[in-house]
């Protein structure tokens, strides 16, 4: 997994990057190893792109000048604490909630997703945890429901079969048969199929809620390889998951939410397990670390003056490396 980290896809030429818009001028944090979200470690421009995203219900803001981009070839990692806004954006981006406020960027055009009939159309495609597969079904059934190929009055079984048996092989989906019902796979079976009719409508984007939620390790592993196959196809992809490890293991830039803001993007080639930590937590900046800036400073020969502008200078450099408390 590790020879395509890095690989964000070809397509595209290599051009500037829009800038945030004003919530980065309000001074939204922004991440500590990979830059602020306009600054992808591929050239080219993204497919998808948001700046200035809100959304509010009733006296909750649950997202506030939200950004976010994603590149062809690409997989991004949405991550953060429970309560973190991370679903409300998924919803947003799929039609299910449109924003109040901000801007969304589809292929260098601004595009308003008001349904999920729109994002659809534009190509994405969301993979919900619950998967919404029929266990009484086949396979086949599964990936062509509601939207069935027919010859006349009749449905073409024959020419649905072909094709989901191409789809699954060219992913190298292993399963017994696509005449099986649903019921019969395995976790991480169900979730390759749901993953697979997600690229039927061929998609640009697709987003991932979950994807190895309550999977075992081999199970697990077959997931984390078709999310890899389908960067290589060309593919963005943003997979939210709180299993660090499979973040670690296939993304290549992380943004982090906190309490519905940006709290950092970060490179997966240079970002540590406890930078991502403090950043979901926001537990970089506390009295805990500010006690340890202040030994520090004391160490280092400052006495307890120079302690404690070495306390202010790791505070400081805390909240421009974008920790929201």
């Amino acid at each position: 997994m590790t020879d395509t980290l890095g690989t964000p896809g070809d397509s595209g030429e290599p051009g500037k990057l829009g800038k945030p818009g004003s919530a980065g001028d309000a001074g939204t944090p922004r991440g500590t190893s990979g830059g602020n979200p306009g600054e992808a470690r591929g050239a080219g421009a993204p497919v998808l792109s948001l700046r200035g995203v809100s959304k509010r219900y009733g006296a909750v803001q649950a997202l506030s000048d939200v950004d976010l981009d994603v590149h062809p070839g690409e997989v991004v990692a949405l991550v953060g604490d429970n309560g973190a806004g991370k679903s409300t954006l998924i919803k947003v981006i799929a039609g299910v909630g449109p924003p109040d406020g901000g801007r969304i960027t589809w292929e260098g055009r601004q595009v308003a997703i008001p349904r999920p009939h729109e994002a659809q159309s534009l190509g994405i495609a969301t993979v919900y945890q619950d998967l919404a597969l029929c266990d009484n079904l086949d396979v086949v059934a599964n990936l062509f429901l509601g939207r069935e190929l027919r010859r006349g009055l009749l449905l073409d079984e024959v020419g649905m079969e072909k094709q989901a048996t191409e789809l699954l092989t060219t992913l190298s989906v292993k399963i017994p048969s696509v005449r099986i019902p649903v019921a019969s796979l395995s976790g991480g079976q169900r979730q390759t199929v749901a993953i697979s009719r997600s690229l039927l409508g061929e998609p640009k984007v697709v987003m991932l809620d979950e994807p190895t939620a309550a999977l075992g390790v081999e199970q697990t592993a077959q997931v984390l390889d078709l999310i890899e196959r389908l960067r290589e196809r060309g593919l963005g992809v943003i997979l939210i998951s709180h299993n660090m490890d499979d973040v670690l293991a296939v993304a290549d830039r992380i943004a982090v939410l906190r309490l519905g803001r940006n709290n950092g993007v970060f490179d997966v080639r240079t970002v540590t397990r406890e930078e991502l930590l403090a950043a979901i937590t926001g537990a970089t900046d506390n009295a805990v670390s500010r006690r340890q800036a202040r030994k520090s400073g004391e160490q280092g020969g400052g006495g307890q003056d120079g302690g404690e502008q070495g306390g202010g200078e790791q505070s400081g450099g805390a909240q421009d490396r974008g920790e929201q408390l």
